[in-house]
């Protein structure tokens, strides 16, 4: 921060002789008029003397004028080129004051409105963290500097699970929710932060977080498991044999935690003397051997903006539900070196299992231009139309917009 404060400082100083130099302009001006003043007043003397020598007849009057015509040429001579103004104190009290009142006015102004704090986080998301603490602590105070960023809320929350902090995700997540709005999978990951924050123990709150989930999206994946999981710890094996197999039957077949729910199932019904599990169901086989749905996007950089970045600048290319929850479904890293580029976004890309490009049918595009490294915010950014997964050819997408704050 030292050399934001320096170029603070020289803006401050400029400021100040815009105050100060005509006050010391205003100094000389007083000596001159001064000086003025003490010519006029031997002028006049000298037109006394003429005066009185004429009375006393040792003067002509030709004598008398080619003297009175000597003293007023000697008088203009003497002012030539003097520049006679009026300065009270009042004019020279004023800047004084308003030079002392700038710097602490300004120091006031920026300490409540300023933005130091974003300056340095900017600069933190230049580098790499050191650790997992670390990276908390850039997010917490992205939060604080960004309080309206539902990505850095959401990044925050999703940092917090993984690091069994739950409590502190589960605040997470109500701060997100109140500025993303009630989104199925929004509500669902909330409710199961909020489970393991109260020691697994099930609540009025997380039935109704489910319940109101699972009637935007019969399919939240989220909330199907953890149904399943309140049922089994309370014994009410059917219901989580019931929640586990529509969960399973939502998850694609290549999934990694199929498994684990269906040895979940497996337990469950052999809590109901059921020897032999019934068949769990299977995704159609058409989706199994079909290859999941994704978008290929050719990435360039308007011709016009080329001068205005550095080629180490990173570029987020990431796409985003168009009816669902802000942040990405699917995101790749480049650099405006790398530009143009061809990417492709699939599930493969999916930031958590729980929000996949293959849940929703209409996305839409869009690469931004960070400085930082920070993926929330950035100085540049392109977008796309709503867009069908599973259209053909590659999408164009230039960058030429600056983003909005």
């Amino acid at each position: 921060m030292i050399d934001f404060w320096i170029g603070a400082g020289l803006l401050l100083a400029a400021a100040l002789a815009f105050l100060l130099l005509p006050l010391l302009r205003g100094r000389r001006l007083q000596a001159e008029e001064d000086r003025t003043a003490l010519n006029v007043a031997l002028y006049e003397e000298r037109l006394a003397e003429l005066a009185a020598q004429q009375n006393a007849g040792t003067l002509t009057t030709e004598q008398f004028e080619m003297g009175r015509a000597d003293a007023a040429r000697e008088l203009l001579d003497d002012t030539e080129g003097g520049d006679v103004r009026r300065n009270g104190n009042l004019g020279r009290v004023v800047p004084l004051i308003a030079a002392i009142l700038v710097p602490l006015v300004g120091l006031g102004l920026y300490s409540h409105w300023g933005a130091s704090d974003k300056v340095q986080l900017a600069r933190e998301f230049t580098e790499q963290p050191g650790n997992m603490e670390e990276m908390i602590g850039r997010l917490e105070r992205a939060v604080k500097a960004q309080p309206e960023s539902t990505e850095a809320w959401y990044f925050l929350a999703r940092t917090y699970m993984n690091q069994e902090r739950p409590a502190e995700a589960a605040a997470a997540y109500e701060q997100l929710i109140k500025r993303a709005g009630r989104q199925p999978e929004l509500l669902g990951q909330w409710a199961q932060a909020l489970y393991f924050a109260e020691n697994r123990q099930w609540s009025p709150q997380m039935q109704q977080l489910t319940d109101e989930a699972l009637k935007g999206d019969p399919h939240e994946v989220t909330s199907l498991g953890l149904l399943g999981i309140a049922a089994y710890e309370s014994e009410r094996f059917e219901e989580a044999v019931a929640f586990w197999e529509r969960l399973v039957a939502t998850l694609p077949a290549e999934d990694p935690s199929r498994e684990a729910i269906q040895g979940g199932i497996a337990r469950a019904r052999e809590q109901l003397g059921q020897s032999a599990p019934a068949q769990v169901p299977e995704p159609a086989d058409e989706t199994a051997t079909v290859a999941a749905p994704s978008l290929t996007v050719d990435v360039r950089l308007d011709t016009s903006l080329s001068d205005q970045v550095q080629p180490t600048d990173t570029v987020f290319v990431f796409a985003r539900a168009v009816s669902g929850p802000p942040m990405p479904l699917a995101v790749k890293r480049l650099t405006v070196a790398d530009l143009p580029a061809t990417v492709s976004l699939s599930d493969d890309d999916a930031m958590t299992p729980q929000l996949r490009l293959s849940n929703f049918e209409q996305v839409r595009l869009v690469a931004r231009i960070s400085r930082t490294g920070d993926a929330t915010r950035g100085e540049w950014t392109g977008s796309s139309e709503p867009l069908a997964l599973g259209a053909d050819g590659a999408v164009k997408l230039t960058i030429d917009q600056p983003e909005t704050r």
